[in-house]
């Protein structure tokens, strides 16, 4: 279990130095949203990497810091380092969507693309940490990673007092949001049910949570990109996420590009598809006399992406 006085000293640090994002209700659906698209750099990342980077010793700040990510774990690092005034460097694959790469470099990282995917990226990244004597930013395998990504728990805690909530449905790739926002929620409202969902197209964290393997996980392209890719050997996720989730559940790639396009369609709202598994899993999945949250956690979708499911899916806007 993490400490519970880690979490509590996660929030009172990032006061003041992340967003408060809305947490929007939808009554004819049965949910709120919370939209931490609108976080400061369209994504959730942020709040860990900011309190991994601000624990960090000077001497550990001062020699750079290094990442790997499919976008978003890159640009919290990035505005991480701006704060502590440190170098940062992240190995991204060759296939990253471009205008997270653009974003990562304006927020002034330095972007080496590797060949292949995100665990292609996540070796050569270590790999030239380790030989540099550089300090490593793992996106979700590490306590103070996943106390950053706790502190959404603590808003959605604050925000949705006085209401009653029967489930809420969150992403899960390497497993740090489950880990940190359900380590809240089983602290303080035990009795709700805290649900992972993630993509067919890359389950490995489902089937390690109800399997106790990754092993024979065919993965292919997804919308879902931030979720993509094997989770660590031996990562602290693994147990934590046993313990905090409820359920773990997979949605199709058609389910989560129709998200998309209900997102924007009802609320004018950009998800990109690492966010929109959890309005998938709720759209499909929710029974009809629960109050849930849908924990929606990116907005950096590629803009031709997002007129292509559009076009496809002209009428999901109901």
């Amino acid at each position: 279990m993490i400490p519970a006085e880690w979490l509590d000293q996660a929030q009172q640090r990032l006061s003041g130095l992340i967003k408060v994002t809305p947490l929007q209700e939808d009554r004819p659906n049965g949910w709120f949203l919370k939209w931490e698209n609108q976080q400061v750099t369209g994504s959730f990342k942020l709040r860990g990497a900011f309190n991994k980077v601000l624990t960090l010793l000077p001497e550990e700040q001062a020699v750079g810091l290094v990442c790997a990510s499919a976008g978003n774990h890159g640009q919290g690092v990035a505005v991480a380092g701006q704060q502590v005034g440190a170098r940062v460097l992240v190995f991204a694959s060759e296939h990253a969507v471009p205008t997270k790469v653009a974003a990562m470099q304006k927020l002034g990282a330095e972007v080496h693309l590797v060949a292949g995917g995100y665990a292609e990226a996540e070796a050569a990244g270590k790999e030239f940490a380790r030989q540099c004597g550089m300090t490593w930013i793992s996106p979700y395998n590490d306590v103070q990673v996943i106390c950053g990504q706790a502190t959404l728990g603590y808003e959605l805690l604050e925000q949705a007092a006085g209401r009653r909530i029967d489930v809420i449905y969150l992403p899960a790739g390497g497993g740090g949001l489950a880990a940190g926002v359900g380590a809240v929620f089983k602290r303080f409202v035990p009795q709700v049910k805290v649900i992972g969902v993630q993509s067919e197209a890359s389950a490995y964290l489902h089937r390690l949570f109800h399997q106790g393997t990754q092993a024979g996980v065919m993965e292919s392209n997804s919308l879902a990109d931030g979720l993509a890719g094997a989770v660590e050997e031996g990562a602290i996720t693994i147990p934590l996420v046993k313990q905090m989730l409820d359920d773990l559940v997979l949605v199709s790639e058609e389910k989560i590009g129709r998200a998309i396009a209900f997102a924007w369609r009802r609320y004018g709202e950009q998800i990109e598809g690492s966010a929109a598994v959890a309005l998938a899993a709720a759209r499909w999945l929710r029974k009809p006399d629960q109050n849930a949250i849908v924990l929606l956690t990116g907005g950096n979708i590629q803009p031709e992406t997002l007129e292509q499911l559009l076009a496809l899916y002209p009428q999901e806007d109901l």
